[in-house]
């Protein structure tokens, strides 16, 4: 829901969708024929123990791309592995794609089963990073600061989304063993279940402390529930982690409950989808599923020059191919119509100043943009306040010249952060 003011004088308010109302089991989208699963390391990493074509799998087996194993990924389905090669995604991250054909049988390894009977970081840590929700569970792994507050946030970041929402208000028990389970492989006693607007009540006891996020965008982001909520504010430049607080999805803290109680590691995926008119619809699908067999099953056609997107309308990012796979981490596929898609423009700021109005932590976007267009991302940082954008997209969504200045915050990190990388490679 959106509310804005017909003079302009005031911020538009948008709304979280809140789930009401007794809640429908998601579509099930049916196995797909080939699945492809994403790891993320080079393809170059690859030696001759690691998987490889025609090699067998079972659903749930560890797939190394090396004797090592670091780079891994579990198999979501069982079958043989038909090619491994390069896969290139957002801003420059390099996986490696193991596509599978599915065989049909469900067979699944048992060498998860064996470990889970002894619930570890190590064992969750090898089987569970890329269970649905994907789990930071590494960032538990000899951190630079100690983890003593693990955040479960039950709705989800961006508008239209109600994946997590759902797992919230539908599988509370399986919340409640990932709880269990969260707190006996971290050693993290303090628990939060961070929730979305009303729906704070009726949970009774669940070994976690239950507050109360609000209901207006952008009031889920980490930053904002570390200042809101744990009133404690991330500095510029750091992360809810510097300051001992990791953040876990809802959908991840019930997969790994599950994983844990039945010695298997699910693989279906909570997806929002929201189709050219807007309207939304759970679905559940096996991850490395291609997104266009979950269009294909809602009925949703795709014509030249629409636009398919992961994630949602104010933070979600574009693809180009309707064969990218479902991933553990995707929480929803919106489609545009050609006709809808917003206009993007090159026309220079005119100093409106309604960016600087609607910015949740008060940058003065007026001024960075221009840094950001001319490339000048040093100066961005150094003199606007580049890495105290919580990266919520409102300006974006406010400005009058439609200048995409979301899309310039975010290529403006990633390019400081490589060169930093690289500047730190080389000391």
């Amino acid at each position: 829901m959106i509310r804005k003011s017909f003079f302009g004088l005031a911020t538009p308010r948008l709304e979280y969708t809140l789930l009401t109302g007794e809640l429908s089991e998601p579509q099930s989208i049916p196995p797909p024929e080939t699945a492809t699963l994403l790891i993320e390391a080079p393809f170059d990493t690859q030696d001759a123990a690691g998987i490889k074509p025609g090699d067998a799998v079972k659903r749930g087996q560890k797939l190394t791309l090396s004797e090592a194993g670091e780079a891994s990924v579990i198999a979501s389905v069982s079958g043989s592995v038909q090619s491994v090669a390069p896969h290139i995604g957002d801003f420059g991250r390099i996986f490696t794609a193991v596509t599978i054909g599915v065989n049909g049988t469900g067979e699944i390894d048992d060498q998860f089963a064996e470990q889970s009977k002894l619930p570890a970081l190590d064992t969750a840590l090898d089987y569970l990073v890329s269970v649905p929700g994907a789990p930071p569970l590494k960032k538990f792994k000899t951190p630079e600061v100690p983890i003593d507050t693990i955040v479960i946030y039950g709705g989800d970041t961006d508008l239209l989304v109600t994946t997590n929402q759902f797992v919230i208000k539908s599988r509370l028990d399986e919340v409640k063993a990932g709880i269990v389970f969260l707190k006996q492989i971290t050693g993290v006693e303090r628990i939060i279940i961070a929730v979305p607007g009303e729906i704070i009540q009726g949970y009774g006891h669940i070994g976690a402390e239950m507050k109360r996020v609000a209901a207006e965008y952008p009031a889920a982001l980490p930053p904002m529930i570390m200042k809101d909520v744990l009133k404690r504010v991330v500095p510029a430049g750091q992360t809810p982690e510097d300051l001992g607080v990791t953040f876990i999805t809802a959908e991840a803290v019930a997969a790994i409950g599950t994983a844990f109680k039945t010695g298997t590691c699910p693989v279906s995926k909570l997806i929002t989808v929201v189709d050219k008119s807007g309207d939304c619809k759970l679905v559940s699908a096996v991850i490395g599923t291609p997104i266009v067999n979950v269009l294909r099953a809602l009925g949703i056609t795709l014509a030249d020059r629409d636009r398919l997107i992961i994630g949602g309308p104010m933070t979600g990012s574009a693809i180009y191919s309707e064969d990218f796979p479902v991933t553990p981490d995707t929480g929803a596929i919106m489609v545009q119509d050609k006709d809808d898609i917003p206009y993007v423009s090159d026309y220079p700021c005119i100093n409106c100043g309604d960016c600087i109005r609607i910015c949740p932590v008060a940058i003065p976007v007026n001024m960075l943009v221009r840094f950001l267009e001319a490339g000048h991302y040093e100066d961005a940082a150094d003199q606007y306040d580049l890495y105290s954008c919580i990266e919520c997209g409102l300006c974006s969504f406010v400005c009058v010249s439609k200048i995409p200045i979301f899309q310039y915050i975010r290529l403006a990190k990633f390019e400081l952060g490589r060169t930093r990388a690289a500047e730190a490679a080389n000391d």
